[in-house]
């Protein structure tokens, strides 16, 4: 095993899916991607926790953070998986503290990198892409152990330090063009690299904080990325909560608060915008008066803002959001003979993302809606009982990824929502 844990609350939970599932199907799904990212993508190393993307050797702080939440569902159960949660903060503490701009490091200082890019680098970094959720996921995973299992042994000295280096960087990118932040990449994808040698498009200051890429990994087309400034906006809510109530120290919580209110007006007064007659969320703008009206299937997404815990299920502007980002005014919503969702950019055209019909369940009331969900992924998945990254919506035996361990454990959080055993 690649960690210290029970192997019997493992299969108690599996047991439990199994008795309770309407389809065998989804029982089955489950129990390989539940087991696959314990096996497969997690290392132990001397200090802490290393958890892998799948199909590449590097760790994504946004990634391994989706990877591992399910987990929190039988945290309380077993110790061993309590202090392999803990231990992966402790790395992503690490990594943000050795560059807060980077969203990929190695296991070690290797000096292995994706691509040779123009940026400031070092040896532990496998890319260097600014993308505001990578800063995001870690405090979440970190916050919501501390709330289902009271473990507090994972806020130290150096986990304060992180928060105040992410608020630094927060303020910081307000006003990008004050930032020393800078990334190009020459080569055949243009989403791979920022303009106007590396510092990104002209943008004006609107509260919000400013990121380079998307969670795709690719460049943003207005750096003003309104599901990030959302997450944002709830992450620094957690920071002010683990400021007063862990470290006692009202003045980072104050800064926390104020940072956050800056976001969330910033959201309001430029990311709202009037489409059709009614208000909904842009993806991105620049605070000029330009916007994008779209969606991604990688989260933080607009579709994901109540997942997020941005906003209520029922929220008046988010689903009119909602069913603009579940209709073909959105550009990467693709619909086919076998399934309908949103796709990216990063994938082709007719791609729908596993990952994205899981946030379309987790974020609806309806058992029926998440029920119909969970039957097309598991129909959709070409018989390997595994996540795909993309599937082709006319024919799913063409996909993305044969190993993408964050789709898998997505499609475990829905299923473990839709019978509630994750409540």
């Amino acid at each position: 095993m690649s960690a210290n844990y029970s192997k019997s609350v493992i299969e108690k939970i599996k047991k439990e899916v199994a008795e309770r599932s309407a389809n065998p199907r989804w029982s089955e799904v489950f129990s390989n991607c539940f087991d696959n990212t314990l096996e497969t993508t997690v290392r132990r190393t001397v200090d802490d926790i290393f958890v892998i993307t799948g199909d590449i050797p590097a760790m994504w702080l946004r990634d391994s953070s989706a990877q591992i939440k399910p987990y929190l569902a039988v945290a309380n159960e077993d110790e061993g998986i309590k202090q392999l949660i803990r231990s992966l903060v402790d790395r992503q503490v690490k990594c943000i503290l050795i560059d807060p701009y980077a969203n990929a490091f190695n296991e070690t200082e290797n000096g292995h990198c994706y691509h040779q890019d123009i940026t400031e680098m070092n040896g532990w970094i496998w890319e260097r892409k600014y993308e505001v959720d990578s800063l995001c996921y870690p405090v979440e995973l970190a916050y919501l152990l501390w709330k289902k299992t009271g473990e507090t042994g994972h806020f130290t000295n150096d986990f304060k330090h992180a928060l105040e280096t992410i608020i630094g960087v927060f303020r910081t990118e307000q006003q990008h063009e004050n930032s020393m932040y800078r990334f190009e990449r020459f080569g055949e994808r243009p989403e791979d690299t920022l303009s106007n040698n590396g510092l990104g498009e002209p943008c004006n200051y609107t509260g919000m904080t400013w990121s380079g890429f998307r969670p795709s990994d690719d460049s943003c087309t207005y750096n003003y990325l309104i599901p990030a400034n959302m997450f944002a906006v709830v992450i620094l809510g957690y920071m002010e909560a683990i400021s007063n109530e862990i470290y006692n120290d009202n003045l980072l919580a104050e800064k926390a608060n104020r940072l956050k209110k800056d976001i969330d007006q910033g959201i309001s007064q430029w990311g709202i915008v009037e489409h059709n007659g009614q208000k909904v969320y842009a993806y991105e703008v620049d605070g000029l008066g330009n916007y994008l009206l779209m969606d991604d299937a990688n989260v933080p997404s607009l579709l994901a803002a109540p997942y997020l815990g941005y906003c209520a299920l029922d929220d008046m502007i988010y689903q009119n959001t909602r069913a603009l980002i579940l209709s073909d005014e959105n550009p990467y919503y693709y619909e086919g003979i076998e399934l309908k969702g949103v796709g990216s950019e990063h994938t082709p055209k007719d791609y729908v993302w596993p990952i994205a019909l899981c946030i379309q369940g987790l974020t609806t009331d309806n058992q029926l809606e998440k029920a119909k969900l969970l039957d097309t992924l598991v129909k959709t998945d070409a018989n390997t009982n595994h996540m795909h990254e993309g599937i082709n919506v006319n024919d799913s035996s063409q996909y993305t990824r044969e190993w993408f361990s964050w789709a898998n454990m997505m499609f475990c959080e829905l299923l473990l929502d839709y019978l509630r055993i994750s409540k």
